[in-house]
């Protein structure tokens, strides 16, 4: 038993090293590309990033729905979009203020919006079905395109990242080496930690929820955190956007167009609130001063850790 343990443990550590290691790797490359092809790094944030960051909650949702554990597929794509919100972002602003292109920042922010309300009201029918997955889908390319559209007519060049001057198959391997490392980093600490709740016989949407949603959104804080520390902005910002919106359409929607997806009464009753509640509170900093302070930084993380409190209270039958 105790050897188990101390494997879980170290299993978690090699998670951490990887997601940091790729984290970095992965903020450099994107920016270098942002640069070379002249493009805002908000846009490849949106994108190739967001992508790449939401590999992992793919991979844990797809096999889940397949698997017909319906508590962890939504659980997954809920608490990963609550946690990037109030953590990620909220870790990111503590460390460095996050400045946002409110011009930006709004396009993209109303298209989460939007597929976070769609998402509310496919969930409210209590099953996720074929033509819901589609519908996100298309809401997925629609946002490929305008991104793609936007990327067109607006010049880059906004960061500079220490690889500006690597040749492009530097840039690429950099870049598909981070991904690896984060999505392999993530994919160790999941193990570990499931492991370690099992243990300890948590439901699984409580796994769901806090456990997977957050070991799969580290490559995201990893990713966010070291983009603020670069007073890399955007990229910051834009990542979590596209993180979110990929979670919904991408996600959910390829669970949804493999098999239906039956949704549990707590994520009616209280869980895709908070992660609506979480999308309606970014638009509150933005809109006042155009950049997240410290103080609302603070203020989200705090949110982050009353909810995981509630997931301890619901755990236990007390909430």
């Amino acid at each position: 038993m105790y050897k188990r343990q101390v494997t879980l443990f170290l299993l978690i550590l090699a998670g951490f090293v990887l997601l940091i290691a790729g984290a970095d790797f992965i903020v450099k490359s994107s920016v270098a590309m942002a640069n070379k092809l002249k493009i805002p790094p908000l846009i490849v944030g949106l994108t190739v990033v967001a992508f790449g960051t939401s590999a992992p909650e793919f991979v844990v949702s797809l096999t889940s729905a397949l698997e017909g554990a319906e508590g962890l597929v939504l659980g997954n794509v809920v608490g990963s979009n609550t946690a990037n919100i109030l953590l990620i972002l909220g870790s990111s602003a503590l460390i460095f203020p996050i400045y946002v292109n409110r011009r930006a920042f709004f396009r993209d922010y109303g298209f989460l919006l939007l597929v976070t309300l769609v998402f509310v009201c496919f969930a409210l029918t209590g099953v996720f079905v074929f033509w819901m997955g589609i519908v996100m889908l298309l809401m997925l390319a629609a946002f490929i395109v305008l991104n793609y559209l936007s990327a067109t007519n607006k010049a880059g060049g906004e960061y500079v990242s220490a690889w500006d001057h690597k040749s492009w198959p530097f840039v690429i391997v950099a870049a598909v080496l981070g991904l690896a490392a984060i999505v392999y980093g993530a994919d160790l600490l999941v193990d570990g930690a499931v492991g370690i709740a099992k243990a300890l016989g948590v439901s699984e949407e409580i796994i769901g929820l806090t456990v997977i949603a957050v070991g799969t959104s580290l490559p995201e804080l990893a990713t966010s955190c070291v983009a603020a520390w670069r007073k890399q902005s955007d990229l910051a910002v834009g990542n979590v956007l596209g993180s979110n919106i990929w979670n919904i359409v991408f996600i959910m929607g390829a669970a949804a167009a493999v098999t239906d997806v039956e949704v549990p009464a707590q994520f009616v009753r209280y869980d895709m609130w908070v992660m609506l509640a979480a999308t309606l509170l970014l638009l509150l900093p933005v809109w006042r001063r155009a950049y997240i302070g410290r103080i609302y930084g603070a203020l989200f993380v705090i949110c982050y850790l009353a909810y995981l409190t509630s997931q301890v209270l619901i755990a236990r039958g007390l909430f």
